[in-house]
Order: structure tokens, then C-alpha cells, then sequence
């Protein structure tokens, strides 16, 4: 008798292979065992410019990189897929997972991913149109390399989906609401791993006010209070909070009715310019890459884009701040989090009155505590690995034997 398509074999036998198919770049990674430990992992970087990046490393230690261009995500995908099969350990795979985005109001679990589940994912494509498409890509290219293998979604914004009702509404009409326009958040795979971390290094989650600053090519933060999301940058879209590598974060929405009605743009090309042209590259005139920016010394309009960012951080840091009624501790994660000392610093720098205070040599030398011996406020850089996330995700469906059908 054949198995329905909701049910999936409980076995914790074979990898799990997790793709993680973003905007502007593809992470990949092969898991083993049953608590998932990283067997493989390789990386498509800049894709769609001249010096894209492609690199993969093994647990031993062994690594390859290039430079090249990369024109698109389906070439992209292909370079991944290939490499990956070339390292599937023995034992096969068992399923496949993938980071999507947006799970909107319908999805706040993992979900076994088939056909009728891939029509419904679509649907959801305007509320993330920078990245739904990349996601579903993932899905398809993988479910046509292994047609029979579980393809489970896991969701950024499944984290928040206990967000208080004051932190989810929005000042619209109530019908809005009614039919799931609301603040749903981001980076939830992120914020969970940095959780998990930091309960293993014997933080009182329960006890915390915690801001978590996930800030890379994407950027929002989260409050954190009892080891639960209570409030976030990020709310609808991923447009929304901070300024990003080439989106434009908060504004005010007559600037947007101003550029429909006076500039004379099109839908479609105010999009465009909301997701690919703003932010970073748009302040900067010249790339939506942090790293690029802080390495161009002496260039105004480079430096005030970082400047930009820094303060729009800072104030938002503040602003959670005052939802938790406190600040217990600060965590910086992602490509410029765990990475940027720089932008690190020019946040922290006026943030005294919260107990946060920097030690200049620790922030400079990467450690993971980079605050003060005087701080009152512990503050720590680390790296997220979504990754592992959805592999543990994974691995849990698996044993469970099931997941929610669509």
C-alpha cells in the first residue's frame, strides 16, 4: 500500500541535504547522523556579477575556491547539485530540506512539500518576490535530482508565529487583518539557532532580555524575552525595518505614493526599485556589499551608507530595547554581525545609557564576548548557521513520521 503523501518513513538512516537558496546567493550543506552534524558544505556567492564566488569544504578540513561569474540561480543550483551528489555519503540521502521564506499565516511548521503544497508556496511569491522564487527553484531542482526523496519546507517566519497581537497588527482596516495582511518576521532559522547557542553556553533564557541583530545582505532584529520572539524589525515583507543590501528597510508609504503618482513608475518598476535598487547600493551608488563599502576609504558617499545603516541600527536596538523593558544582553549574527567589526562598533558606540559598552581589542580580534569587562551588558558576535537549523528540522520530522499535509 502506498504511503500518503503526508506521512514520511521514521528513520534517522542517511543525510539530510539542506539548501538555502537566497537572493543573491545558494548555501548548501550534507548533514549526518541523527543529531545532524555538518558532513559537506559549498556556497554560491554574488550571483548575477562578474566576481562570483564558489567554494565548497569537507569536516576534514579540505576546501575549494573560485572566482567566477555566476549568471544566474539555475546555474548556480546546477554547480551545488553536482558537487553535493559527488559527496552523498554510503548511506544515501533521506530527505532533502529547504529554507523558504515566507510561510505567511498558513505555515508555522515544517511542511512536506509535494505538488498541491509547491501550488500553494506560490501563491505566496508577491509577499517575498526577492526570494520565493530562488526558494521554489531549490525545491524543484532538487526534487528533479531525487524525484522519490522528502522535500520539507522550513520557514523563516515560523519562529514568529507567537508574536503578540500588538507586535503583529497593523493600522489598517480590520478586513486586512482578517485576510493576512500582518507583521509575520524573518530570519527565524537565524534567531533560533542563536538561542539554541546560547542555552548550550548556560544562558537563563527564561530569564533574558535579549536583542538579537541579524545583519548581512538582509538585516532585521529581534526581541527576545522568556527564549520567545515578542518583537522584530522585519513585519509583512522583507523590505520592512532595517536598510539592507539593496532594499530600502522603513519608509515613509507616501514616498511610495509620491513615486506611483508624481515619478509615474509602474508597479513592477516600483518593486524593482524597493528590492534591488535601494539600501546600500542605492545610498552608496555602488554595491549592496558591506564589505565593499568599508574597504573604500576617503568615498563620502560609501561612508554615509554606512553611516546610515549604523544609525538606522542603533535606533532600533533602542526601540526593542523599550519593548523588553530592558537589555539583559545583545547579540550580533550574520555576514556583518558576526564578521564587520567596524559596523559593530559605530552601533555600540552611543548605546551607554543601555549598559552596552565595547572592548575595542575583543570586538577587533573576533572573539565571541567583544563587550566590556565594565559592560553591564554582555554583548557577543557568533555566527548563525540556518543550515544546521533546518536540519535538525528535518531530522525531527523524520522521527515524527509526519507532517502537516497541505
Amino acid at each position: 500500500m502506498s504511503r500518503p503523501a503526508s506521512v514520511l518513513p521514521s528513520t534517522a538512516k542517511g543525510a539530510v541535504l539542506v539548501l538555502n537558496s537566497g537572493s543573491s546567493s545558494i548555501k548548501a550543506a550534507i548533514f549526518d547522523g541523527a543529531d545532524p552534524q555538518r558532513f559537506w558544505s559549498g556556497a554560491v556567492e554574488r550571483i548575477g556579477l562578474p566576481d562570483g564566488r564558489v567554494w565548497s569544504s569537507l569536516r576534514d578540513g579540505s576546501a575549494t575556491r573560485e572566482v567566477r561569474a555566476i549568471g544566474d540561480h539555475d546555474v548556480a543550483l546546477s554547480l551545488l547539485l553536482e558537487s553535493a551528489t559527488r559527496q552523498i555519503p554510503t548511506d544515501g540521502l533521506a530527505a532533502v530540506g529547504h529554507r523558504v521564506v515566507h510561510g505567511a499565516a498558513e505555515f508555522s511548521t515544517p511542511l512536506l512539500v509535494d505538488e498541491a503544497a509547491d501550488t500553494r508556496l506560490r501563491r505566496l511569491i508577491p509577499l517575498a518576490p526577492l526570494h520565493m522564487p530562488q526558494n521554489l527553484k531549490g525545491i524543484a531542482a532538487a526534487r528533479s535530482a531525487w524525484p522519490n526523496l522528502p522535500q520539507i519546507a522550513c520557514f523563516d517566519t515560523m519562529f514568529h508565529a507567537g508574536l503578540p497581537r500588538n507586535a503583529a497588527l497593523l493600522a489598517l482596516p480590520r478586513r486586512y487583518f482578517d485576510a493576512g495582511v500582518r507583521r509575520y518576521g524573518f530570519h527565524g532559522l537565524s534567531y533560533e539557532y542563536v538561542l539554541e547557542t546560547l542555552a548550550r553556553s548556560g544562558v537563563n533564557l527564561s530569564r533574558e532580555r535579549i536583542v538579537a541583530a541579524h545583519l548581512g545582505a538582509g538585516a532585521s532584529m529581534c526581541a527576545l524575552k522568556g527564549g520567545r520572539s515578542v518583537e522584530t524589525t522585519m513585519g509583512f515583507s522583507t523590505l520592512s525595518g532595517l536598510p539592507m543590501g539593496s532594499r530600502c528597510g522603513d519608509i515613509d508609504p507616501g514616498v511610495l505614493l509620491y513615486l506611483l503618482s508624481e515619478d509615474g513608475l509602474s508597479l513592477e518598476q516600483l518593486q524593482h526599485t524597493l528590492y534591488e535598487e535601494s539600501g546600500l547600493v542605492g545610498l552608496s551608488g555602488e554595491s549592496a556589499d558591506m564589505r565593499d563599502l568599508l574597504a573604500r576609504q576617503g568615498d563620502r558617499a560609501a561612508e554615509e551608507a554606512i553611516d546610515f545603516f549604523c544609525y538606522q541600527a542603533r535606533r532600533q536596538i533602542g526601540g526593542l530595547a523599550a519593548v523588553l523593558g530592558g537589555l539583559d544582553r545583545l547579540v550580533f549574527t550574520g555576514g556583518i554581525g558576526a564578521h564587520a567589526s567596524a559596523v559593530r562598533a559605530r552601533i555600540c558606540s552611543d548605546l551607554d545609557h543601555l549598559g552596552v559598552r565595547l572592548c575595542e581589542r575583543r570586538n577587533l580580534a573576533g572573539e565571541r564576548l567583544i563587550s566590556a569587562d565594565e559592560s553591564r551588558v554582555p554583548v557577543e558576535a557568533m555566527e548563525t548557521d540556518e543550515e544546521q537549523m533546518i536540519a535538525r528540522h528535518v531530522r525531527h520530522t523524520l522521527a515524527e513520521g509526519a507532517v502537516p499535509g497541505p
